[in-house]
Protein backbone atom coordinates (compact mmCIF):
# COMPACT_ATOMS: atom_id res chain seq x y z
CA UNK A 1 0.00 0.00 0.00
CA UNK A 2 1.30 3.44 -1.00
CA UNK A 3 -0.31 6.53 0.53
CA UNK A 4 0.56 8.82 -2.39
CA UNK A 5 -0.80 6.35 -4.97
CA UNK A 6 -4.11 6.00 -3.07
CA UNK A 7 -4.49 9.81 -2.82
CA UNK A 8 -3.68 10.10 -6.56
CA UNK A 9 -6.21 7.36 -7.40
CA UNK A 10 -9.02 9.22 -5.60
CA UNK A 11 -7.85 12.60 -6.95
CA UNK A 12 -8.26 11.15 -10.46
CA UNK A 13 -11.80 9.98 -9.65
CA UNK A 14 -11.31 6.21 -9.36
CA UNK A 15 -13.05 3.95 -6.84
CA UNK A 16 -11.02 2.90 -3.80
CA UNK A 17 -11.11 -0.61 -2.35
CA UNK A 18 -12.04 -1.37 1.25
CA UNK A 19 -8.38 -2.35 1.87
CA UNK A 20 -7.12 1.04 0.64
CA UNK A 21 -9.56 2.96 2.82
CA UNK A 22 -8.71 0.68 5.77
CA UNK A 23 -5.00 1.37 5.24
CA UNK A 24 -5.45 5.17 5.26
CA UNK A 25 -7.92 5.45 8.17
CA UNK A 26 -6.01 2.95 10.34
CA UNK A 27 -2.69 4.57 9.53
CA UNK A 28 -3.97 8.05 10.34
CA UNK A 29 -5.67 6.95 13.59
CA UNK A 30 -2.43 5.29 14.76
CA UNK A 31 -0.36 8.36 13.86
CA UNK A 32 1.53 6.54 11.09
CA UNK A 33 0.14 8.77 8.30
CA UNK A 34 0.80 12.51 8.79
CA UNK A 35 -1.84 15.27 8.81
CA UNK A 36 -0.71 16.72 5.48
CA UNK A 37 -1.28 13.44 3.61
CA UNK A 38 -4.63 12.72 5.23
CA UNK A 39 -5.66 16.33 4.51
CA UNK A 40 -4.88 15.74 0.83
CA UNK A 41 -6.99 12.56 0.96
CA UNK A 42 -9.93 14.47 2.50
CA UNK A 43 -9.69 17.16 -0.19
CA UNK A 44 -9.64 14.47 -2.90
CA UNK A 45 -12.86 13.05 -1.41
CA UNK A 46 -14.35 16.56 -1.19
CA UNK A 47 -13.63 17.20 -4.88
CA UNK A 48 -14.30 13.74 -6.38
CA UNK A 49 -16.78 12.25 -3.90
CA UNK A 50 -17.27 8.65 -2.79
CA UNK A 51 -19.81 6.20 -4.19
CA UNK A 52 -22.19 4.13 -2.00
CA UNK A 53 -19.68 1.31 -1.49
CA UNK A 54 -16.77 3.62 -0.65
CA UNK A 55 -18.94 5.58 1.81
CA UNK A 56 -19.88 2.31 3.54
CA UNK A 57 -16.18 1.26 3.62
CA UNK A 58 -15.17 4.59 5.21
CA UNK A 59 -18.02 4.36 7.73
CA UNK A 60 -16.97 0.81 8.60
CA UNK A 61 -13.35 1.82 9.27
CA UNK A 62 -14.41 4.76 11.45
CA UNK A 63 -16.97 2.61 13.29
CA UNK A 64 -14.48 -0.17 14.08
CA UNK A 65 -11.70 2.24 15.07
CA UNK A 66 -13.36 1.93 18.49
CA UNK A 67 -15.88 -0.30 20.23
CA UNK A 68 -19.43 -1.06 19.12
CA UNK A 69 -21.60 -1.06 22.24
CA UNK A 70 -23.26 -4.42 22.80
CA UNK A 71 -26.82 -4.02 24.08
CA UNK A 72 -27.92 -7.58 23.27
CA UNK A 73 -28.45 -8.24 27.02
CA UNK A 74 -31.40 -5.80 26.92
CA UNK A 75 -34.71 -7.14 25.58
CA UNK A 76 -36.50 -5.33 22.76
CA UNK A 77 -35.50 -3.17 19.81
CA UNK A 78 -32.99 -0.32 20.10
CA UNK A 79 -33.83 2.71 17.95
CA UNK A 80 -32.27 6.19 17.85
CA UNK A 81 -32.87 9.49 16.06
CA UNK A 82 -30.30 11.81 14.54
CA UNK A 83 -30.90 15.42 13.52
CA UNK A 84 -28.51 17.43 11.36
CA UNK A 85 -29.24 20.38 13.67
CA UNK A 86 -31.05 23.67 13.58
CA UNK A 87 -32.39 26.62 15.57
CA UNK A 88 -34.74 25.60 18.39
CA UNK A 89 -34.43 21.91 17.48
CA UNK A 90 -35.12 20.22 20.80
CA UNK A 91 -36.96 17.12 19.55
CA UNK A 92 -34.50 14.66 21.19
CA UNK A 93 -35.67 15.78 24.64
CA UNK A 94 -39.28 15.04 23.65
CA UNK A 95 -39.05 11.88 21.56
CA UNK A 96 -36.60 9.88 23.72
CA UNK A 97 -39.07 9.74 26.66
CA UNK A 98 -42.07 9.19 24.36
CA UNK A 99 -40.45 6.24 22.57
CA UNK A 100 -39.01 4.73 25.76
CA UNK A 101 -42.46 5.00 27.40
CA UNK A 102 -43.85 3.08 24.40
CA UNK A 103 -41.48 0.18 25.20
CA UNK A 104 -38.59 0.76 22.78
CA UNK A 105 -35.01 1.29 23.94
CA UNK A 106 -33.44 4.63 22.94
CA UNK A 107 -29.62 4.67 23.26
CA UNK A 108 -28.87 8.27 22.30
CA UNK A 109 -25.31 9.57 21.91
CA UNK A 110 -25.57 13.29 21.17
CA UNK A 111 -23.31 16.24 20.43
CA UNK A 112 -22.53 19.81 21.48
CA UNK A 113 -23.67 23.00 19.78
CA UNK A 114 -22.06 23.56 16.38
CA UNK A 115 -21.96 27.06 14.87
CA UNK A 116 -25.40 28.69 15.06
CA UNK A 117 -27.17 25.49 16.15
CA UNK A 118 -27.73 24.29 19.70
CA UNK A 119 -26.45 20.93 20.95
CA UNK A 120 -28.50 18.35 22.84
CA UNK A 121 -25.73 17.89 25.44
CA UNK A 122 -25.62 21.64 26.19
CA UNK A 123 -29.40 21.65 26.62
CA UNK A 124 -29.31 18.67 28.98
CA UNK A 125 -26.48 20.22 31.00
CA UNK A 126 -28.65 23.29 31.61
CA UNK A 127 -30.55 20.98 34.01
CA UNK A 128 -28.59 21.32 37.30
CA UNK A 129 -26.51 18.20 37.97
CA UNK A 130 -27.44 16.38 34.73
CA UNK A 131 -24.52 14.11 33.79
CA UNK A 132 -23.93 13.45 30.08
CA UNK A 133 -20.36 12.13 30.60
CA UNK A 134 -21.26 8.55 31.42
CA UNK A 135 -18.95 5.55 31.59
CA UNK A 136 -20.01 2.68 29.31
CA UNK A 137 -21.11 0.63 32.31
CA UNK A 138 -23.36 3.48 33.56
CA UNK A 139 -24.66 4.05 30.01
CA UNK A 140 -25.73 0.39 29.88
CA UNK A 141 -27.18 0.40 33.41
CA UNK A 142 -29.36 3.44 32.72
CA UNK A 143 -30.78 2.14 29.43
CA UNK A 144 -31.42 -1.26 31.03
CA UNK A 145 -33.28 0.41 33.90
CA UNK A 146 -35.45 2.98 32.09
CA UNK A 147 -35.19 2.27 28.35
CA UNK A 148 -33.43 5.51 27.40
CA UNK A 149 -30.11 7.24 27.93
CA UNK A 150 -28.91 10.64 26.69
CA UNK A 151 -25.13 10.85 26.74
CA UNK A 152 -22.05 12.24 25.03
CA UNK A 153 -19.56 10.37 22.87
CA UNK A 154 -17.01 8.44 24.94
CA UNK A 155 -13.35 8.03 23.96
CA UNK A 156 -14.04 4.41 23.04
CA UNK A 157 -16.71 5.27 20.44
CA UNK A 158 -15.47 5.99 16.88
CA UNK A 159 -12.18 7.67 17.88
CA UNK A 160 -11.22 8.01 14.19
CA UNK A 161 -14.23 10.29 13.70
CA UNK A 162 -12.99 12.75 16.31
CA UNK A 163 -9.53 12.93 14.70
CA UNK A 164 -10.88 13.21 11.16
CA UNK A 165 -13.52 15.79 12.10
CA UNK A 166 -10.90 18.06 13.68
CA UNK A 167 -8.90 17.89 10.43
CA UNK A 168 -11.98 18.51 8.25
CA UNK A 169 -12.75 21.60 10.32
CA UNK A 170 -9.41 23.24 9.40
CA UNK A 171 -9.11 22.01 5.79
CA UNK A 172 -12.46 23.31 4.39
CA UNK A 173 -13.81 19.78 3.88
CA UNK A 174 -16.68 19.83 6.40
CA UNK A 175 -19.46 20.08 3.78
CA UNK A 176 -18.64 16.85 1.91
CA UNK A 177 -21.71 14.57 1.90
CA UNK A 178 -19.71 11.26 2.07
CA UNK A 179 -17.61 12.62 4.96
CA UNK A 180 -20.70 13.90 6.81
CA UNK A 181 -22.35 10.51 6.26
CA UNK A 182 -19.40 8.50 7.60
CA UNK A 183 -19.09 10.82 10.61
CA UNK A 184 -22.77 10.58 11.57
CA UNK A 185 -23.22 6.88 10.86
CA UNK A 186 -20.01 5.66 12.54
CA UNK A 187 -21.19 7.23 15.83
CA UNK A 188 -24.81 6.09 15.50
CA UNK A 189 -23.95 2.50 14.53
CA UNK A 190 -21.56 2.32 17.50
CA UNK A 191 -24.56 2.73 19.86
CA UNK A 192 -25.66 -0.85 19.19
CA UNK A 193 -28.93 0.15 17.47
CA UNK A 194 -31.33 -1.92 15.34
CA UNK A 195 -32.78 1.10 13.57
CA UNK A 196 -32.46 4.84 13.04
CA UNK A 197 -34.73 7.77 12.18
CA UNK A 198 -32.98 10.70 10.50
CA UNK A 199 -34.16 14.31 10.63
CA UNK A 200 -32.30 16.11 7.83
CA UNK A 201 -32.90 19.86 8.03
CA UNK A 202 -33.14 22.21 5.06
CA UNK A 203 -33.35 26.00 4.83
CA UNK A 204 -31.76 29.16 6.21
CA UNK A 205 -31.21 27.74 9.72
CA UNK A 206 -29.76 24.42 8.52
CA UNK A 207 -26.26 23.44 7.44
CA UNK A 208 -27.79 22.30 4.15
CA UNK A 209 -29.56 25.41 2.84
CA UNK A 210 -30.78 23.88 -0.45
CA UNK A 211 -33.46 21.18 -0.56
CA UNK A 212 -31.57 19.17 -3.19
CA UNK A 213 -28.44 19.03 -1.00
CA UNK A 214 -30.54 17.88 1.98
CA UNK A 215 -32.12 15.13 -0.14
CA UNK A 216 -28.66 13.98 -1.31
CA UNK A 217 -27.43 13.81 2.30
CA UNK A 218 -30.55 11.95 3.46
CA UNK A 219 -30.19 9.40 0.63
CA UNK A 220 -26.50 8.90 1.45
CA UNK A 221 -27.32 8.32 5.15
CA UNK A 222 -30.17 5.92 4.29
CA UNK A 223 -28.00 3.94 1.84
CA UNK A 224 -25.23 3.62 4.43
CA UNK A 225 -27.62 2.48 7.18
CA UNK A 226 -28.98 -0.16 4.78
CA UNK A 227 -25.43 -1.31 3.96
CA UNK A 228 -25.15 -2.17 7.67
CA UNK A 229 -28.55 -3.94 7.60
CA UNK A 230 -30.28 -1.34 9.80
CA UNK A 231 -33.92 -0.27 9.55
CA UNK A 232 -33.97 3.41 8.58
CA UNK A 233 -36.33 6.28 7.72
CA UNK A 234 -35.22 9.83 6.83
CA UNK A 235 -37.39 12.94 6.94
CA UNK A 236 -36.39 16.17 5.21
CA UNK A 237 -37.76 18.93 7.45
CA UNK A 238 -38.04 22.71 7.25
CA UNK A 239 -35.50 24.91 9.08
CA UNK A 240 -36.44 28.31 7.58
CA UNK A 241 -37.72 29.42 10.99
CA UNK A 242 -37.10 28.37 14.61
CA UNK A 243 -38.68 25.05 15.60
CA UNK A 244 -41.15 25.88 18.35
CA UNK A 245 -40.77 29.31 19.96
CA UNK A 246 -37.99 28.89 22.53
CA UNK A 247 -34.27 29.16 21.65
CA UNK A 248 -31.48 28.69 24.21
CA UNK A 249 -30.52 25.79 26.43
CA UNK A 250 -32.82 25.98 29.46
CA UNK A 251 -35.54 27.60 27.34
CA UNK A 252 -35.54 24.55 25.07
CA UNK A 253 -35.75 22.19 28.05
CA UNK A 254 -38.68 24.30 29.29
CA UNK A 255 -40.53 24.08 25.96
CA UNK A 256 -39.90 20.32 25.87
CA UNK A 257 -41.47 20.02 29.34
CA UNK A 258 -44.51 21.94 28.05
CA UNK A 259 -44.92 19.57 25.08
CA UNK A 260 -44.48 16.47 27.26
CA UNK A 261 -47.17 17.86 29.57
CA UNK A 262 -49.61 18.20 26.67
CA UNK A 263 -49.15 21.80 25.52
CA UNK A 264 -49.77 22.22 21.77
CA UNK A 265 -46.69 23.86 20.27
CA UNK A 266 -47.84 23.23 16.69
CA UNK A 267 -44.71 22.71 14.57
CA UNK A 268 -42.58 21.27 17.39
CA UNK A 269 -45.34 18.85 18.39
CA UNK A 270 -46.03 17.83 14.77
CA UNK A 271 -42.38 17.03 14.07
CA UNK A 272 -41.83 15.29 17.42
CA UNK A 273 -44.87 13.06 16.86
CA UNK A 274 -43.76 12.15 13.32
CA UNK A 275 -40.21 11.30 14.43
CA UNK A 276 -41.35 9.30 17.47
CA UNK A 277 -44.06 7.62 15.35
CA UNK A 278 -41.39 6.49 12.88
CA UNK A 279 -39.18 5.22 15.72
CA UNK A 280 -42.09 3.26 17.21
CA UNK A 281 -42.77 1.71 13.80
CA UNK A 282 -39.10 0.76 13.31
CA UNK A 283 -39.16 -0.67 16.85
CA UNK A 284 -42.10 -2.88 15.76
CA UNK A 285 -44.60 -1.51 18.23
CA UNK A 286 -46.67 -0.07 15.35
CA UNK A 287 -47.31 -1.16 11.74
CA UNK A 288 -47.29 2.38 10.29
CA UNK A 289 -45.95 5.82 11.19
CA UNK A 290 -49.54 7.02 11.71
CA UNK A 291 -50.15 4.24 14.23
CA UNK A 292 -46.86 5.22 15.90
CA UNK A 293 -48.07 8.83 16.06
CA UNK A 294 -51.27 7.72 17.83
CA UNK A 295 -49.23 5.75 20.38
CA UNK A 296 -47.00 8.83 20.89
CA UNK A 297 -50.06 10.99 21.55
CA UNK A 298 -51.27 8.44 24.13
CA UNK A 299 -47.88 8.48 25.89
CA UNK A 300 -48.21 12.26 26.30
CA UNK A 301 -51.91 12.20 27.24
CA UNK A 302 -51.53 9.52 29.94
CA UNK A 303 -48.46 11.20 31.49
CA UNK A 304 -46.11 8.27 30.80
CA UNK A 305 -43.81 10.32 28.53
CA UNK A 306 -43.32 13.10 31.09
CA UNK A 307 -42.77 10.56 33.89
CA UNK A 308 -40.17 8.83 31.71
CA UNK A 309 -38.38 12.17 31.24
CA UNK A 310 -38.31 12.62 35.03
CA UNK A 311 -36.88 9.11 35.37
CA UNK A 312 -34.10 9.82 32.82
CA UNK A 313 -33.22 13.11 34.54
CA UNK A 314 -33.07 11.42 37.96
CA UNK A 315 -30.94 8.49 36.76
CA UNK A 316 -28.48 10.92 35.16
CA UNK A 317 -28.23 12.93 38.41
CA UNK A 318 -30.29 15.90 37.20
CA UNK A 319 -32.40 18.04 39.56
CA UNK A 320 -35.94 16.72 39.11
CA UNK A 321 -37.37 19.64 41.15
CA UNK A 322 -36.67 22.21 38.40
CA UNK A 323 -38.35 19.92 35.85
CA UNK A 324 -41.45 19.68 38.04
CA UNK A 325 -41.29 23.38 39.03
CA UNK A 326 -39.53 25.34 36.24
CA UNK A 327 -40.21 28.65 38.01
CA UNK A 328 -37.40 27.67 40.45
CA UNK A 329 -34.84 28.12 37.66
CA UNK A 330 -32.57 31.21 37.86
CA UNK A 331 -33.57 34.17 35.68
CA UNK A 332 -31.41 36.37 33.43
CA UNK A 333 -30.58 39.88 34.69
CA UNK A 334 -32.12 41.48 31.59
CA UNK A 335 -35.33 40.70 29.74
CA UNK A 336 -36.24 42.90 26.76
CA UNK A 337 -39.23 42.79 24.41
CA UNK A 338 -38.90 43.40 20.67
CA UNK A 339 -41.84 44.92 18.77
CA UNK A 340 -42.50 44.99 15.04
CA UNK A 341 -41.65 48.24 13.23
CA UNK A 342 -43.87 47.24 10.27
CA UNK A 343 -47.22 45.69 9.38
CA UNK A 344 -47.81 42.84 6.94
CA UNK A 345 -47.55 39.08 6.56
CA UNK A 346 -44.31 37.52 7.82
CA UNK A 347 -42.73 36.39 4.54
CA UNK A 348 -39.32 35.03 5.56
CA UNK A 349 -36.88 34.72 8.46
CA UNK A 350 -33.11 34.53 8.20
CA UNK A 351 -33.00 31.70 10.71
CA UNK A 352 -29.21 31.62 10.73
CA UNK A 353 -29.24 35.17 12.13
CA UNK A 354 -31.74 34.15 14.84
CA UNK A 355 -29.36 31.34 15.86
CA UNK A 356 -26.40 33.73 15.89
CA UNK A 357 -28.42 36.24 17.98
CA UNK A 358 -28.93 33.57 20.66
CA UNK A 359 -25.14 32.97 20.70
CA UNK A 360 -24.52 36.70 21.23
CA UNK A 361 -26.80 36.59 24.28
CA UNK A 362 -24.67 33.79 25.77
CA UNK A 363 -26.69 30.73 24.70
CA UNK A 364 -23.81 29.26 22.67
CA UNK A 365 -20.10 29.50 21.96
CA UNK A 366 -18.63 32.11 19.63
CA UNK A 367 -15.16 30.79 20.58
CA UNK A 368 -14.19 27.31 21.83
CA UNK A 369 -13.29 28.62 25.28
CA UNK A 370 -16.61 30.50 25.74
CA UNK A 371 -18.81 29.42 28.65
CA UNK A 372 -22.48 28.91 27.86
CA UNK A 373 -25.07 30.79 29.93
CA UNK A 374 -27.83 28.14 30.20
CA UNK A 375 -30.57 30.69 31.07
CA UNK A 376 -29.86 33.00 28.10
CA UNK A 377 -32.09 32.82 25.06
CA UNK A 378 -34.91 34.07 22.88
CA UNK A 379 -38.65 33.50 22.71
CA UNK A 380 -39.58 34.13 19.06
CA UNK A 381 -43.34 34.34 18.63
CA UNK A 382 -44.56 34.65 15.00
CA UNK A 383 -44.36 32.02 12.28
CA UNK A 384 -44.01 32.52 8.52
CA UNK A 385 -47.46 33.45 7.19
CA UNK A 386 -48.56 35.22 10.40
CA UNK A 387 -50.30 38.61 9.93
CA UNK A 388 -48.44 41.17 12.05
CA UNK A 389 -49.38 44.74 12.94
CA UNK A 390 -46.86 47.47 13.68
CA UNK A 391 -46.16 47.37 17.43
CA UNK A 392 -46.94 43.63 17.80
CA UNK A 393 -44.60 41.61 20.03
CA UNK A 394 -42.08 39.72 17.86
CA UNK A 395 -39.65 38.31 20.42
CA UNK A 396 -38.30 38.49 23.95
CA UNK A 397 -34.61 38.24 24.75
CA UNK A 398 -33.01 37.09 28.00
CA UNK A 399 -29.36 37.73 28.88
CA UNK A 400 -26.85 38.85 31.48
CA UNK A 401 -24.97 40.79 28.75
CA UNK A 402 -26.45 44.28 28.84
CA UNK A 403 -24.03 45.47 26.13
CA UNK A 404 -25.50 42.97 23.62
CA UNK A 405 -29.17 43.94 23.94
CA UNK A 406 -29.42 46.66 21.25
CA UNK A 407 -27.22 44.71 18.85
CA UNK A 408 -29.39 41.59 19.19
CA UNK A 409 -32.65 43.57 18.92
CA UNK A 410 -31.48 45.00 15.58
CA UNK A 411 -30.21 41.59 14.43
CA UNK A 412 -33.63 40.00 15.05
CA UNK A 413 -35.59 42.85 13.42
CA UNK A 414 -33.26 42.76 10.38
CA UNK A 415 -33.72 39.01 10.03
CA UNK A 416 -37.45 39.21 9.22
CA UNK A 417 -39.14 40.25 5.97
CA UNK A 418 -42.76 41.22 5.37
CA UNK A 419 -45.17 41.03 2.44
CA UNK A 420 -48.41 42.91 1.79
CA UNK A 421 -49.77 39.75 0.16
CA UNK A 422 -50.90 36.70 2.12
CA UNK A 423 -48.04 34.20 2.64
CA UNK A 424 -48.48 30.42 2.89
CA UNK A 425 -46.80 28.72 5.80
CA UNK A 426 -43.97 26.37 4.74
CA UNK A 427 -44.53 22.63 4.71
CA UNK A 428 -42.80 21.20 7.79
CA UNK A 429 -41.97 17.72 6.44
CA UNK A 430 -40.81 18.08 2.85
CA UNK A 431 -40.08 14.46 2.03
CA UNK A 432 -39.84 11.03 3.64
CA UNK A 433 -37.15 8.63 2.37
CA UNK A 434 -37.13 4.90 3.18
Amino acid sequence: MNVVEIIRKKRNGYQLTSEEINFLVNGYTKGEIPNYQFSAFLMAIFLKGLNKKETAYLTNEMLYSGIVIDLSFIDGKKVDKHSTGGVGDKTSLIIAPIVAAAGINVPMISGRGLGHTGGTLDKLESIPGFNVNLSLSNYKKIIKKCGAVLAGQTKEVAPADKLIYALRDVTATVESIPLITASIMSKKLAEGIDGLVLDVKTGSGAFMKKLNDSIQLAESLVNTAKAFKKKVIAMITDMNQPLGNYIGNWFEVLESIKVLQGEKVDDLLELSLNLSGAMIMIGRKAKTIDEGIQISKEMIANGKAFNKFLEIVELQNGDVNVIKNPDLYPKSKFNEKIYSAKSGYLKSIDNYEIGMASLELGAGRLKIEDKIDPKAGIIFYPKIGTKIKKGDLIAEIFTDKEDKIEFVKNKILNSINFSNEKVNKPKLIKKVIY
